[in-house]
């Protein structure tokens, strides 16, 4: 596959590119997991790198990031300001001590991990500063419903350029798919493979007829609606089938037997009552 087909992506607000397709690297243990999984991706292609402060493998992003050979500006990486650190000071400090962790000068994306009621306007306030101070190319949110999307429009004038969400068939965000749209935000889906729930006959039909996996074509359903995905793995086989996604369509019938599959069902917590 060439590299050509991971470069693929959207034009944020702001104006940057930012892949269709990243590795997330959630629950990959820091160290030398994380690190073979980022040189991995990077060696077959991938151009995206997502992690975040309380995945704690920063370090092991970085070092993967290093090892790779691929050249720093050719690389989108992702990372998170967590709930414990949020508030306008404990966030910049937080900022500091992930980007020494990456060992990177500039963050491309930097995200509000959660929508911490007492304190994530002021934390994106505080992002709306690092960007400013040219500190990231791209700041935005994650889990934030519409209401909390309107709060840090009204409070500073400045749209976040993602909200990354759980997003996958059976938790489809069709209200806010379409606010995001609207305001020219870009969806970006974490557990887009509903942590390996994939066994159901409709993905195994469109499976069998265009010779891919459930994977694949849940994968190739997120960016035909315009989400970005990150889908996350250690392995090389399953890294190497999660991109293989670029060489076939989906036609408007087998998106909406895709759809039919909605049940509005949360893997992970409701982001208005985040227990964290």
């Amino acid at each position: 596959m060439s590299t050509q087909a991971f470069t693929q992506g959207v034009q944020l607000g702001n104006g940057v590119h930012m892949p269709w397709l990243g590795l997330g690297v959630w629950k990959s243990k820091e160290g030398q997991e994380v690190i073979n999984a980022v040189k991995t991706a990077l060696q077959l292609g991938y151009r995206s790198i997502d992690t975040a402060a309380i995945y704690q493998n920063e370090e092991g992003v970085g070092q993967g990031l290093r090892e790779s050979g691929v050249a720093r500006d050719e690389i989108f990486v992702t990372t998170k300001v967590w709930n414990s650190d949020q508030g306008y000071e404990s966030t910049l400090q937080a900022f500091e001590a992930s980007r020494k962790r990456l060992g990177l000068e500039t963050i491309d994306l930097y995200l509000v991990h959660w929508a911490k009621p007492a304190t994530y306007r002021e934390t994106w306030k505080a992002l709306v500063h690092l960007y400013k101070e040219g500190h990231v190319r791209a700041i935005g949110v994650s889990n934030f419903q519409i209401h909390h999307l309107q709060h840090v429009i009204e409070d500073t004038g400045v749209v976040p350029a993602v909200n990354q969400v759980e997003y996958h068939p059976q938790l489809a965000q069709k209200e806010l798919l379409a606010f995001t749209r609207e305001n020219n935000i870009q969806l970006e889906a974490w557990s887009p493979l509903m942590q390996g729930n994939l066994d159901h006959p409709v993905l195994s039909q469109l499976a069998a007829k265009h010779g891919k996996s459930a994977a694949q074509i849940v994968l190739r359903w997120d960016i035909q609606n315009g989400v970005v995905t990150i889908p996350k793995s250690v392995t090389e086989h399953r890294i190497r089938e999660n991109a293989n996604i670029f060489d076939f369509e989906l036609s408007a019938e087998d998106m909406s037997l895709v759809d039919s599959l909605n049940q509005n069902k949360r893997i992970g917590p409701d982001p208005d009552n985040v227990p964290f």
